[in-house]
């Protein structure tokens, strides 16, 4: 009898995209493919802080590069990842949340959530496909949506709105690139504590709901997104596309 073998968690001969690298869930991810053995080039809009984290990463015996980009311009983003692929793994861990209302919302608040999160996302998915598509390889394609894609939430309706929709160009684009063994995924958090999350944080109404409906009775961390991202990015997960991973500590099990 031969006994079965655990699929490879390592990333090592594997590049690596992470966009919004420079802080909070980006950078999580950004170390975690970098400590499983990718070399993972770093995509923000801070040129400086990509660089110290560039460098400290390397310093840590890891490999990495620079990027910067802003996912909100098509064309630049497009380009840059043409120029610089192809990748066999993204992590889109860039976003924006402006939360209001729905009778509050202003329509350029609307147009920046949706230009970043929505088509951002899209565009951005669609680069490092086509590059891996080109060079006939496979690859994982990983989103960061919210648990908010599956929920509503209060005074988030553009936030759910764009990250739904996420969810659903994630099932559609697994299914037009799944026989050349492109996989397209996301993962859907609870509230982390990260520099976007922290105003959510200093509101003791909001604090209150989110500890109603974390079942774990606690605050997300960083590093409860790092172990998934590594999982989604490697072979232990070769039969899974087209899905999500939600790590909401129970959010949505009611």
């Amino acid at each position: 009898m031969t006994l079965p073998q655990t699929p490879s968690f390592s990333l090592t001969g594997k590049r690596a995209l992470v966009t919004g690298a420079s802080s909070g869930i980006g950078l999580g991810c950004a170390v975690a493919l970098g400590q499983a053995g990718a070399t993972v080039t770093l995509a923000a809009r801070s040129k400086d802080k990509l660089n110290d984290i560039a460098q400290q990463m390397t310093d840590a015996g890891m490999s990495a590069d620079v990027l910067p980009l802003d996912v909100s311009d098509i064309r630049a983003t497009t380009g840059a990842v043409a120029a610089n692929g192809p990748f066999d793994i993204l992590v889109n861990a860039a976003g924006l949340a402006i939360h209001t209302p729905v009778l509050d919302t202003k329509e350029p608040d609307f147009d920046a959530v949706s230009n970043l999160n929505f088509k951002g996302a899209y565009f951005l998915t669609r680069a490092v496909a086509k590059g891996l598509i080109d060079a006939g390889k496979p690859g994982s394609l990983i989103n960061i949506t919210s648990q908010m894609a599956y929920v509503g939430g209060i005074d988030r309706a553009v936030y759910c709105g764009t990250k739904h929709a996420v969810e659903g160009f994630t099932k559609a684009m697994a299914i037009e690139w799944g026989k050349l063994g492109i996989r397209v995924n996301t993962i859907c958090p609870t509230f982390i504590r990260t520099p976007l999350t922290e105003p959510t944080f200093q509101n003791p109404d909001r604090v209150k709901w989110i500890m109603e409906k974390i079942k774990l009775d606690r605050i997300g961390e960083v590093s409860d997104i790092m172990g998934p991202v590594v999982y989604l990015a490697s072979d232990a997960s070769a039969l899974m596309t087209g899905t999500h991973m939600l790590i909401d500590g129970g959010w949505t099990a009611d």
